[in-house]
């Protein structure tokens, strides 16, 4: 069987994208510092060419944004440090109490079943005030340990965190020589093709990234200030960080909803926690669903919520927290190539006969 001149070249760039694809795959470790400061610099990238139209000098533009960088993921990071600090002490204080609660709630509610139960409440606070500081313990052993024994481990997530600083200056400075090297590397005549796939998946990543940007930024906002008004003291971090992480679809939104319940239980000690947790967390994601989302990131990525749930799983499957992250705007980019696919296919013999 002789292979015509098409579906050679078929062939081969589908090799070319499996054997490329199954690469990334077995150096995702490696790949990581990479990979993160390429997503870092197509995000500040156009900072850095504003700023350089209006002669400041590329070099001082890059370090200004690798600085803003570094410095917002030092204050992500830091804003769980409050939380932490707060949220142990109040757990050794209000476990007794809210046994105490428990059994005097729902003692007498099940005893109307003809259930009747008897605690021995003192050895139950006992216990879970032992289980709580072991877990503490051994939480602080095994960081210890795996300090002495995990050496490889720690050097690599020291060697990526000194790293995506170090790489991101090297793109941005050569953002454009990139780009034009990238692009001499593509055929000539699948040139026309090539970019207006890219220009497309550049207006749809922009979008969609641009109008995260904001959802974020009004969502931290909003919780923040929503849990202070219901008395929460750890309003601001964990508003804020309820905010920011709904970059996470579904992920992050359940994260900073179990850190408001908790923070809120070991406060309050009532069902005040509860109600107050919902109100602000309910209305917040009717408002991000309804209005934000549709308004600020649009409807051109189009995922449904069933591959948006499966495009997570995979990506995190195959390449940890860090295809989490990527998930969604990778996704986005394959949902431009499928929709491209389809009206091609659409238009073709094999479909028209």
């Amino acid at each position: 069987m002789t292979l015509t001149s098409p579906q050679r070249q078929t062939l081969t760039w589908t090799a070319i994208a499996v054997v490329t694809f199954t690469l990334v795959w077995l150096l995702s470790s490696a790949l990581t510092p990479f990979i993160i400061a390429a997503v870092l610099g197509y995000v500040l990238h156009p900072a850095v060419e504003w700023l350089v139209r209006r002669r400041v000098p590329r070099w001082l533009a890059v370090s200004m944004m690798v600085l803003v960088a570094i410095v917002a993921a030092l204050a992500s990071v830091l804003l769980i440090v409050p939380v932490i600090t707060k949220e142990i002490p109040l757990l050794r204080q209000q476990i007794p109490l809210l046994v105490d609660r428990l059994d005097k709630s729902f003692a007498p509610w099940l005893a109307q079943f003809g259930i009747n139960v008897s605690l021995d409440m003192a050895s139950v606070k006992a216990y879970v005030l032992k289980f709580v500081d072991a877990n503490l313990e051994e939480g602080v052993a095994t960081l210890l340990n795996s300090a002495r024994v995990g050496t490889g481990f720690v050097l690599t997530l020291l060697s990526t965190l000194l790293l995506v600083p170090v790489v991101l200056a090297y793109l941005l400075m050569d953002w454009q020589k990139l780009l034009r090297m990238a692009h001499s590397m593509v055929p000539p005549r699948m040139r026309p093709a090539v970019d207006g796939f890219l220009d497309e998946c550049d207006d749809v990543l922009g979008q969609y990234l641009r109008g995260q940007l904001l959802v974020m930024l009004i969502l931290a906002g909003y919780y923040a200030v929503g849990l202070a008004l219901a008395g929460f003291d750890l309003a601001v971090p964990v508003g804020i960080f309820t905010g920011l992480a709904v970059c996470i679809p579904y992920i992050g939104f359940g994260l900073g909803l179990a850190l408001a319940l908790l923070a809120g239980v070991l406060q309050f000690a009532s069902w005040y926690a509860l109600i107050a947790v919902a109100v602000v967390y309910g209305i917040g994601q009717l408002v991000e669903s309804i209005f934000l989302t549709p308004r600020l990131v649009g409807e051109r990525i189009g995922l449904h919520p069933l591959v948006v749930i499966f495009a997570l799983l995979a990506f995190g499957n195959l390449f940890g927290f860090l295809g989490v992250l990527l998930a969604l705007p990778v996704s986005a980019i394959g949902f431009v190539a499928v929709r491209r696919v389809r009206k091609a296919y659409l238009s073709s013999r094999l479909f028209l006969g």
